[in-house]
């Protein structure tokens, strides 16, 4: 059974805390399911390549930032078809080893399925709205300025039920389970994104594919949640570039 379930996943880190890396690796490992994490280190120094010790781990150091859509597809030629699901997973997230046996049965269960992503709280069990419509030039602006909340709120499907599972447009990238023949058919993230966007971006190609996405809330995660694109400038202006990317990619409007 472990053999037909085999799971791999993948964690894009860059300066990251090694005591919450630390959470996300032991809450992958912890899966009583056959698996492998490789763990792509973007840093400036590989100071983690000691630290992670364990046979299911790849550790893989980039020498340089490729950011988060090219560093997850830099080890997408490894997965074979042994690898039924991949797993995209922020390194700032924890969760019940349990849950991927949830999301996979799940998946195995819905053949259109491309995809499939948990109910997503905060550190203080809050709910964050990462299943989403996708958005329009004017709501990411006025969302990046912190204007008009009620306008850019409109695409969090805050008159969903949350506790009830559903098709969005998209789900942020913080967790994203796959088939992993699809997301290898998707060819994974476009590397124009350097960061931003490529979750959205991945969303329209499934759709494209004409297969579907799904919010399973009978699962959760924790995710710490940082904010810094509207802090730092060098976010800033890649957040902003990969919003107009997106948008000359897909067109100006939000359907």
């Amino acid at each position: 059974m472990q053999e037909e379930k085999y799971i791999t996943a993948s964690i894009v880190v860059y300066k990251e805390n090694f005591k919450v890396l630390e959470k996300a690796i032991d809450s992958f490992l912890g899966s009583p399911l056959s698996k492998k994490l490789y763990v792509i280190d973007n840093s400036p120094s590989n100071e983690f390549k000691n630290k992670i010790q364990n046979d299911s781990v790849e550790y893989i150091y980039s020498n340089k930032n490729l950011g988060f859509g090219k560093g997850h597809n830099s080890i997408l030629h490894k997965l074979t078809s042994k690898n039924k699901y991949h797993l995209i997973l922020n390194p700032d997230v924890s969760f019940h080893p349990e849950i991927l046996e949830k999301l996979v049965l799940k998946m195995e269960s819905n053949e259109p399925l491309s995809m499939i992503a948990p109910r997503v709280l905060n550190t203080n069990n809050e709910l964050l709205y990462t299943a989403r419509r996708y958005p329009s030039l004017f709501e990411l602006i006025f969302r990046f300025l912190g204007i008009f909340k009620k306008f850019t709120t409109t695409g969090e499907y805050k008159n969903q039920n949350h506790k009830q599972s559903f098709s969005p447009d998209f789900v942020q990238g913080s967790f994203m389970l796959f088939k992993t023949e699809d997301l290898l058919r998707l060819e994974g993230f476009d590397e124009r994104y350097f960061m931003y966007m490529e979750d959205v971006d991945i969303c329209r190609k499934i759709d494209l594919s004409r297969k579907r996405k799904l919010y399973f809330p009978a699962t959760e995660i924790i995710h710490t949640h940082r904010k810094g694109s509207s802090k730092e400038f060098r976010l800033f202006f890649i957040h902003i570039s990969s919003i107009i990317k997106y948008f000359i990619k897909w067109g100006f409007s939000s359907g």
